[in-house]
């Protein structure tokens, strides 16, 4: 097997199973993370080590057109939009789910503070696609299904940054563990304040000279390359990709009069990098290790959506939104998908060891909500009365 042959069986053997499990009524996101555990090095073996020697690299780079593509949900014109109930819920949401699962593996399992940082962090991310096939499936409309479509639109961008965060006071605990609190602290939010300003540096120069980009294929070049400069950046000098490149897309959808053709641009041909993500994702899994995780996955399976639920009720509350969206929009945000894995692997990479252990729970209990979360989202927009008024 060379590494040419096992790229064209990852993207056929793929396609073909997200076509299979179509017909089940199941994300395409599981499909491939399915297909990477079975032609991953536990099962199948069909994918080279050259290949999975620079997964890390690859998810990196996606990493940074996830991130970006998220920055445009920063728009000043969304967030009038979106108004004061979204924003208190997608806030609400993030906030408790990150503070429930931490709390939660700390007391009840006893696990070291940074992996409980990490694990906290991980839980608010969402799976806005999931959960816009379920209201077009459906055709659903109504208070609840647009209040559900804007947070899901907005709390990743949230999450994003609560990871960030999370991540390096992370770092400063587990690798420096020998200094008092509050300069961890003070560390962390240092290196979380370097992305802003390398995104912001690179937001302006991409706006400033993007002139020169005239045609469609010259826009993709330029892009990309400024993806790939924030991504390297923020690697020489150790800060957030992630954050990096998420300031990056909100300063040039925020400047540039006609920012969102970028985002279109890079979304015409971002598909087959995210087909490669999700499969190196399960491929990554290890197996003999779930044996050892049973207790931390049922407590970050049942906590999560619990933490979703209640954040989301507190921000409706505040928000003082109806009661329809009190009940049951925390229902709706039960699938979690693309970013939680791209957060795993990127936690993967920072923490060699732990990673391994935060990755297969992210990976197994993807799958999971993947099969169960639209089941609720369906059942809350039921229980609301708005299937089929689309």
């Amino acid at each position: 097997m060379n590494s040419i042959l096992s790229l064209g069986l990852i993207f056929l053997v793929a396609f073909l199973a997200a076509k299979l499990i179509h017909w089940v009524r199941l994300p395409m996101v599981t499909a491939y993370l399915i297909v990477g555990i079975l032609i991953g090095p536990e099962l199948g073996n069909l994918i080279t080590p050259k290949i999975l020697g620079a997964s890390g690299l690859f998810s990196e780079f996606v990493l940074g057109v996830i991130a970006f593509v998220i920055g445009e949900n920063f728009s000043l014109r969304q967030f009038k939009r979106l108004g004061k109930s979204v924003l208190w819920i997608s806030i609400g949401e993030v906030v408790v789910s990150w503070g429930l699962v931490s709390l939660s593996l700390r007391l009840f399992l006893g696990q070291p503070l940074y992996i409980c940082l990490l694990f906290g962090a991980i839980a608010p991310a969402t799976a806005p696609a999931a959960t816009i096939m379920v209201i077009r499936e459906y055709r659903s409309k109504g208070v609840l299904t647009d209040t559900l479509l804007g947070v899901v639109a907005i709390d990743d961008a949230w999450g994003l940054i609560l990871f960030a965060v999370s991540l390096a006071v992370a770092r400063e605990l587990f690798y420096a563990s020998h200094l008092l609190p509050w300069k961890v602290v003070g560390l962390a939010l240092l290196k979380v304040l370097g992305s802003f300003i390398i995104g912001g540096i690179l937001g302006w120069i991409f706006t400033f000279l993007s002139r020169f980009a005239r045609h469609r294929e010259e826009t993709l070049i330029y892009g990309l390359g400024f993806l790939f400069l924030g991504v390297g950046l923020s690697k020489l000098v150790d800060t957030s990709v992630l954050l990096t490149n998420m300031f990056f897309g909100t300063v040039v959808v925020n400047l540039h009069p006609r920012g969102k053709r970028f985002f279109d641009v890079i979304k015409d041909v971002d598909f087959p990098l995210y087909l490669l993500f999700f499969v190196l994702a399960g491929a990554n899994l290890e197996l003999r290790v779930l044996k050892e995780l049973s207790l931390i996955g049922l407590a970050y399976f049942f906590t999560r959506p619990f933490g979703e639920w209640l954040g989301s009720w507190l921000g409706a509350t505040i928000a003082k939104s109806t009661k329809v969206v009190k009940r049951y929009l925390g229902l709706g945000l039960i699938p979690q998908a693309g970013v939680a894995l791209g957060m795993a692997l990127y936690v993967k990479a920072a923490f060699p060891e732990a990673g391994n252990l935060i990755l297969t729970v992210i990976v197994g209990t993807t799958v999971l909500y993947e099969i169960v979360g639209p089941i609720f989202t369906k059942f809350s927009l039921q229980r609301a009365g708005e299937i089929g008024r689309g």
